[in-house]
C-alpha cells in the first residue's frame, strides 16, 4: 500500500518509517505541505498521511478522491484543519492519533508557566550579556495560587495533577468533568468563575465552533487583572487582536502560546532568513510579558514515537478491514 506523507520533517521519515517496518507499506516522503498545489503528488497513493497545518478542505479532498486516495491519516489528535462532510461524500476514510503523549504538552504548559512567572527567558539574554541585575524579573510563589483549566481530558488532568504538586488550588471547567480531577481536589465551576477567580488560567480545550474565539474581550474583561493566560491548544480559542488588547490594558499580565489561530503560515518554518508576514503576530512579539513557542509542545521523543505507532496502526487496520483503528467521523 502507497502511502504518500506531506509536510515531512527528518524526525517523520525516521520514526515512520521504524513504525512501519514489516507492514508492506511504500512510504513516499514530501517536504510540502499539503494543498490544491501540491495534492497531484499524491497520485497513485491509496493513503495520505498530513499534519496539523495541511490543508484537508474540500476542494483538496476532491482532488485526492480523484487520484484514488481511500483514506486520510492524521499525525495530529485535532481534526479541525479537515471537512470531514467532503471526506465523507468522497468515500475517504480519516483516522487521527487521539492520544499519543499527555505528559509532553502538560509538560511545556507548565514551563511556559513557570518562564513567565520568573523570567527565565529574559533573565537567561541578560546574564549572558553580563548583566546581573534583578530588576524586573521579580516572579511569584505558585504555591497558594488560583490556576483555572479549561478542557480537563487527558492533557488536562494531568496538567491538574502537577498543578496540584505545586501547592495550587486548581478550577476547572469541562461539560464532562474527569472522576480523576475530582479526586485530586479540583473543583468544577462555570467559565464565568473560573475567569473571575483564577491568576492562571490554561487552555486544554479542543477547537469546535463553541470554543472558536472562547477568549475574546468579554472574557478577558471578566478575569482577574494581572492575569496569566496561557493557550497549549489550538491557536484560535483565543481572538488574538483581543489579546492585544488586554495586554495593552495590563488585564492581561503575561501571555504564553504554543499556538497561533494564524500559525499555518508561520510555524514550522524557518524564517529567519526573512520577514515574518504576519503583522498581528509581529505585534505579539513586541510585548515583553508575551512568550511564544512554535506549537512544540508535542515535541518529545516519546510521543513523536507514539504518533509514529499509532498512525501505522491506523493505515494498517484500515488495509485489512476498510476501517482505521481511530477513525473521525463528521459531525451530526
Amino acid at each position: 500500500m502507497r502511502v504518500d506523507v506531506f509536510s515531512t520533517k527528518p524526525h517523520d521519515r525516521s520514526l515512520l518509517s521504524l513504525a512501519a517496518e514489516g507492514q508492506a507499506l511504500e512510504l513516499n516522503f514530501h517536504e510540502a505541505r499539503l494543498n490544491k498545489d501540491t495534492a497531484r503528488l499524491a497520485e497513485s497513493a491509496e493513503v495520505v498521511c498530513a499534519f496539523v497545518n495541511d490543508d484537508l478542505g474540500a476542494e483538496v479532498i476532491a482532488e485526492l478522491a480523484a487520484l484514488g486516495v481511500r483514506m486520510i491519516a492524521l499525525r495530529s489528535a485535532g481534526f479541525n484543519h479537515v471537512d470531514l462532510i467532503a471526506a465523507q461524500a468522497a468515500g475517504i476514510a480519516v483516522a487521527r492519533v487521539p492520544a499519543y503523549s499527555p505528559h509532553a504538552v502538560a509538560e511545556h504548559t507548565v514551563a511556559l508557566i513557570l518562564a513567565l512567572n520568573r523570567k527565565t527567558h529574559r533573565a537567561y539574554n541578560r546574564v549572558r550579556e553580563g548583566n546581573f541585575a534583578l530588576d524586573g524579573l521579580m516572579g511569584f510563589d505558585m504555591h497558594g495560587k488560583v490556576a483555572g483549566i479549561v478542557g480537563t481530558g487527558l492533557i488536562g488532568t494531568v496538567l491538574a495533577r502537577i498543578l496540584r504538586g505545586f501547592g495550587c488550588e486548581v478550577l476547572a471547567c469541562d461539560p464532562q468533568p474527569s472522576a480523576e480531577c475530582e479526586a485530586l481536589g479540583v473543583a468544577y465551576v462555570p467559565m464565568d468563575q473560573l475567569l473571575k477567580r483564577s491568576d492562571i488560567i490554561t487552555l486544554q480545550c479542543p477547537l469546535t465552533p463553541a470554543t472558536h474565539h472562547l477568549i475574546n474581550d468579554a472574557a478577558i474583561a471578566a478575569m482577574k487583572p494581572g492575569v496569566m493566560l496561557i493557550n497549549t491548544s489550538r491557536g484560535a480559542v483565543i481572538d488574538t487582536r483581543a489579546a492585544i488588547r488586554g495586554l495593552k490594558s495590563e488585564q492581561i499580565g503575561a501571555l504564553g502560546l504554543d499556538v497561533y489561530e494564524e500559525e499555518g503560515d508561520l510555524f514550522f518554518e524557518d524564517l529567519s532568513d526573512s520577514f515574518i508576514p504576519d503583522d498581528v503576530f509581529a505585534r505579539l512579539l513586541t510585548f515583553p510579558n508575551v512568550l511564544i513557542t512554535g506549537h512544540q509542545g508535542f515535541f518529545t521523543r516519546e510521543a513523536l514515537e507514539a504518533i509514529a505507532e499509532i498512525t501505522v496502526a491506523n493505515i494498517t487496520v484500515f488495509r485489512q478491514s476498510g476501517v482505521p483503528l481511530h477513525p473521525v467521523s463528521r459531525p451530526d
